[in-house]
């Protein structure tokens, strides 16, 4: 996946994705990436949620990432008081995701 295709998917950006990013702010957090069938592909975390999410969409991405951010539909993000807690947070959603992911 080249940088011209990268080009088509961030021009190709959602209205909906645009206005989610809008909504960020600059806090700790944790962030949940989504397909088209609503289900969390990625879980990550960031210091600033603004500039972390923004930039799987604003950036050129190559390999792994480039096909992540070509899935992505939609994502949810949750405010936390610190890195620590955003950490901690995304470790506990990781283990609940991969639970629903084992019993479904």
């Amino acid at each position: 996946m080249d940088s011209l295709y990268n080009r088509v998917m961030l021009a190709g950006i959602s209205q909906h994705i645009e206005q989610k990013l809008a909504l960020l702010p600059n806090e700790p957090g944790s962030y949940q990436m989504k397909d088209e069938t609503d289900k969390i592909i990625y879980v990550g975390k960031a210091k600033n949620l603004k500039n972390r999410v923004r930039s799987y969409f604003k950036q050129d991405h190559t390999g792994k990432t480039a096909e992540l951010v070509s899935k992505i539909i939609d994502f949810d993000f949750i405010v936390t008081n610190s890195d620590k807690e955003a950490f901690l947070l995304e470790n506990e959603l990781i283990k609940n995701i991969s639970l629903i992911i084992i019993f479904v």
